[in-house]
């Protein structure tokens, strides 16, 4: 376990991974479930398509959303975080139609980006450089535990009670899971002498060689996983005809190795070096991009290609977080957000270009999405550095 200063750390991990697992499942339900969705509020699958692209553009405003969590404190940025999620998700409980879902999308998304930077930058504060590749893995545990425990949940709900059935129960339980951070979390310090604003924060990133070549490989590993990931709940569904409810339970196959990806950085990103740990990861992932497809012949050989795509995709995007943490600490929060917004843009990227290559068959996806990830494994070996002082590579 990790040794800290803070023995409630342990305890405020263990809220952080629960509070994501609840905001996690609202924002991965809608890819396996995505035709079923499209049909149950009336409209085409295009349009929730670009509904989706829409919200991960709307990374676009992350380093302004996350300065919140430098400006105000992070239990404040957290807080607001939660608000928003709440906000989409009361609103499709009480108004479920394709504005509301629209809303409940974009609110989620902004919610993400408040909430994860600002946790992260607190672990960024508490914990040591040398065991926070520990800390951050876990508390990515709520995103695996989406597709592991969240998604089959939802998918069982839509199945008997329509595509509107879920948001109800995760209002009720974000709002638990606000109170119980509001109520652990230490108050935010008074003083903002120190706190930089956005845009001294912005400038300091931009200024900064390693942070600006580091946001550019987040990019190319979540562009190179929405070019599959948009299309393949219409693949399965196609291929093998998968029903509602075995689409949710395949999720769990997703879910376990994402959550096999996270514990294997909580075993190695410390113990390697996190820059060697990613580049591990850049290039493992794309021969699994490559791979995918030609095990697709099957249902079986499908759920295996899946499982290593993911576990690959899950290892190096969770490897490169604590390497970012330690890169521009005076603007923490507002860089964590940046990459996060790198990471919401590498999606919308990947979002718009999945099914336009889709049309050539996964082949093309997969190939894409290879080259993708060599292209981020170039510029970690040219530009990055690891950024932790004392600590060698």
């Amino acid at each position: 376990m990790l040794n800290v200063v803070e023995p409630r750390l342990r305890y405020q991990l263990v809220a952080f991974s629960l509070a994501r697992l609840v905001v996690n499942t609202a924002y991965r339900m809608v890819y396996p479930f995505l035709p079923f969705i499209a049909v149950g509020i009336g409209v085409d699958e295009k349009t929730l398509t670009n509904a989706i692209a829409l919200r991960s553009s709307l990374g676009a405003a992350g380093p302004l959303l996350g300065s919140v969590g430098d400006r105000y404190g992070r239990k404040t940025a957290m807080i607001l975080g939660m608000a928003l999620f709440l906000a989409g998700m009361v609103t499709v409980a009480i108004w479920p139609t394709y504005p509301a879902l629209f809303a409940a999308l974009m609110l989620t998304g902004a919610s993400k980006i408040v909430f994860d930077a600002s946790m992260q930058a607190y672990l960024g504060d508490r914990v040591p450089y040398a065991r926070r590749g520990l800390a951050i893995a876990l508390t990515e545990f709520g995103w695996s535990g989406a597709y592991l425990l969240g998604v089959p949940v939802v998918g069982w709900l839509i199945g008997r009670a329509g595509w509107h059935s879920p948001f109800l129960w995760l209002t009720l339980l974000g709002t638990a899971a606000t109170y119980w951070l509001w109520r652990i979390l230490p108050p935010d310090s008074a003083r903002a002498v120190d706190r930089p604003s956005f845009l001294q924060g912005l400038r300091l990133i931009l200024s900064h060689r390693m942070a600006v070549a580091g946001l550019v490989v987040g990019a190319m590993i979540t562009a190179s996983n929405e070019t599959v990931n948009i299309v393949y709940g219409v693949w399965m569904k196609d291929s093998f005809g998968l029903q509602i409810e075995a689409l949710g339970a395949s999720v769990i196959v997703i879910g376990v190795s994402e959550l096999i990806g996270e514990g294997l950085v909580a075993g190695l990103s410390d113990r390697f070096g996190k820059r060697r740990t990613l580049g591990i990861g850049l290039a493992c992932y794309a021969l699994a991009c490559l791979v995918l497809p030609v095990l697709g012949t099957s249902l079986e050989g499908a759920l295996v290609g899946l499982f290593i795509f993911f576990l690959a995709f899950e290892f190096t995007l969770v490897s490169a977080i604590p390497l970012m943490t330690e890169m521009v600490p005076g603007a923490r929060a507002t860089l964590l957000s940046a990459n996060l917004t790198v990471f919401s843009l590498g999606k919308a990227l990947g979002a718009l270009i999945g099914p336009a290559l889709f049309a050539y068959g996964l082949q093309a996806n997969r190939v894409v999405a290879a080259g993708l990830n060599l292209v981020g494994l170039v510029i970690l070996l040219l530009f990055v550095r690891e950024a932790n002082h004392g600590q060698a590579d």
